[in-house]
C-alpha cells in the first residue's frame, strides 16, 4: 500500500490485481499497462502480469496506517471480478470493518455481482460504493448501485468519459467524478459531455469532482495531460460528498 496519485483518494490497497475487459472503458486500461510494466521490472506481486491474482499477504496493509486515510480498494483490479471468490471478498470486508478509522472506496464495473454480494452481506459504515459509467451502455450499473440500500455514499466514476451520457437519474447518487482518458491511444472527451453532467449534478444538489481532461484538452488538442489541467468551464471543480 502506498500514497496515491489519484486525486480523489489518499492511498490504494490492492489485495487483488489483474482483470479482464468487459466494456468500452476498459479498452486502454491504465492498470493493464502498469501491471505489465511492473511484471517486466520483476516486481513479484505482478509476476502474473494482468492475470487476476489474489494476494493474501496484502490483507494486513491497512493496519499499518496509524492515521485516517481514504483508501481506494483494488485500483489495479476489480474486486467483484468473477474470478475473485466471495470467501476472499469476505476477508477484505473483515479488514475494512476492523479499521474504522479509514474510509474505503470500492469501485466496480461489475455492479451486478456487487449487488449480489451485498444482498447477503452488510455494507460496512466506512465504505463508499461506486460504479464506472463511461458510456450509455454502462448506465444500468447505476440501478444496481441504487439497490444497495446500506451504502453510506454511492458514487459514479465517469472516467474515461467516451460519449455524451444524456439525461441521468441521479437519485440516491451522492458523488460524481468525471475525467478524460490518458495515454497515447486516448480517446478525446468533449467539453459539452462533461458540462452536461456537471449541470445535472449541480441541479440535483450532488457533489461533483472534475478529475482531469486527460490527453486531449478542452480545445481538442492532444498534449501532456498535466498541461491540459483540471479545469472545466474556467473553474476548478473539486468537491466530495458528505455521508448521510
Amino acid at each position: 500500500m502506498g500514497s496515491s496519485k489519484i486525486e480523489w483518494t489518499d492511498a490504494t490497497w490492492n489485495p487483488v490485481t489483474g482483470c479482464t475487459k468487459i466494456s468500452t472503458g476498459c479498452q486502454h486500461c491504465y492498470a493493464e499497462v502498469m501491471s505489465r510494466r511492473l511484471c517486466a521490472m520483476g516486481v513479484d506481486k505482478y509476476k502474473e502480469g494482468f492475470k487476476v491474482s489474489i494476494h493474501e499477504d496484502a490483507l494486513g496493509e491497512p493496519y499499518k496506517l496509524k492515521r485516517p486515510h481514504t483508501i481506494f480498494v483494488c485500483s489495479m483490479s476489480d474486486i467483484f471480478h468473477k474470478d475473485v471468490p466471495y470467501r476472499f471478498i469476505d476477508k477484505v470486508i473483515r479488514v475494512i470493518e476492523s479499521t474504522p478509522l479509514h474510509r474505503y472506496q470500492i469501485l466496480t464495473k461489475r455492479a451486478d455481482r456487487m449487488f449480489d454480494y451485498f444482498s447477503t452481506h452488510r455494507v460496512p459504515e466506512n465504505v463508499w460504493l461506486g460504479v464506472t459509467v463511461e458510456c450509455k451502455a454502462s448506465i444500468p450499473r447505476m440501478d444496481y448501485l441504487r439497490r444497495i440500500k446500506e451504502a453510506s455514499v454511492r458514487f459514479l466514476s465517469c472516467e474515461p468519459l467516451v460519449e455524451d451520457l444524456g439525461e441521468l437519474n441521479l437519485d440516491s447518487i451522492d458523488w460524481i467524478i468525471v475525467g478524460g482518458e490518458s495515454g497515447n491511444q486516448a480517446r478525446p472527451m468533449k467539453e459539452e459531455w462533461a458540462l452536461s453532467i456537471q449541470q445535472q449534478v449541480n441541479k440535483a444538489g450532488k457533489a461533483f469532482f472534475f478529475k482531469q481532461w486527460g490527453t486531449w484538452g478542452s480545445d481538442g488538442v492532444k498534449r501532456n495531460k498535466h498541461v491540459n489541467g483540471k479545469k472545466l468551464a474556467g473553474k476548478i471543480c473539486q468537491a466530495v460528498p458528505t455521508p448521510a
